[in-house]
């Protein structure tokens, strides 16, 4: 089993103005998946603010999946790929190909996200939208795949040779 860290990127959230749904939607869905969810939290739209907690939560060694919601879009104050790219040791840049894939079959404002992915140190991090209902979609797009690239990113032996099929 996988621990998984959820981290909701809000400026209203943070300052209680607004309930958080998407955070425990998106514990919920991982949970659901056989993650056990660690640590969620909230931070405000603030670049370094958000740079420090993905820092702190990887930086542990206790999280192997570390998934963000909000502050994707165009908004001004929207910095969390800034934020995930400042803090990865590597980007990951087909965990994002195949959520804005999934999702242009929804909707064509897809496009518009600017989600990023990335690796630091043995935790994946991974953005996904504000939405609670784009952030679920985004989620279950890709959590098929990401057991074998945690496995390999743990050091064990992953049989990447394996075929998974795409339903």
């Amino acid at each position: 089993m996988y621990h998984a860290a959820v981290l909701t990127v809000s400026d209203r959230s943070f300052r209680g103005e607004r309930s958080d749904t998407g955070g425990p939607l998106v514990a919920e869905v991982l949970k659901n998946a056989g993650y056990d969810v660690v640590k969620t939290a909230i931070v405000p739209d603030e670049q370094l603010l958000i740079e420090e907690a993905l820092r702190a939560i990887a930086d542990t060694g206790d999280v192997q999946l570390l998934v963000t919601t909000g502050g994707t879009g165009f908004a001004p104050r929207d910095v969390t790929p800034e934020a995930t790219v400042a803090v990865c040791d590597r980007l990951t840049p087909g965990i994002p190909e195949a959520m804005r894939h999934a999702s242009l079959q929804i909707t064509l404002r897809a496009m518009l996200s600017r989600a990023q992915a990335g690796i630091r140190g043995k935790t994946l991090i991974m953005n996904l939208p504000g939405s609670p209902k784009a952030a679920q979609e985004n989620l279950e797009a890709i959590l098929p795949a990401l057991e074998h690239g945690l496995e390999m990113l743990s050091g064990r032996p992953a049989d990447c040779a394996v075929e998974s099929s795409v339903e």
